[in-house]
């Protein structure tokens, strides 16, 4: 298998991870209220705002790394198939 193969692979699996990662936060913030006006006898309301927002500020670093990575993956694929045309035209 070649390099670009390899990579092409990781790619895609990293990028495939961040898709369902965004997906997963899409479906937990269709849950969260921008503002919640309650009374003294709703506070499961507000447990449950807190849970939400909770979990979408976990979600969030594996978002940024996963983008991160899957952009720095795909300039390095380009490069590497760059440098594979370049070196191969010149035999």
């Amino acid at each position: 298998m070649s390099l670009l193969v390899v990579l092409l692979i990781v790619w895609s699996a990293i990028t495939a991870a961040l898709i369902l990662i965004v997906i997963y936060r899409s479906v937990v913030s269709l849950h969260e209220d921008g503002q919640l006006f309650l009374s003294a006898g709703e506070g499961q309301m507000e447990q449950e705002q807190k849970q939400v927002v909770a979990q979408l500020t976990r979600s969030e670093p594996y978002v940024r790394y996963l983008g991160a990575a899957s952009g720095v993956l795909l300039a390095v694929i380009v490069g590497v198939w760059l440098y594979q045309g370049f070196t191969s035209t010149g035999r």
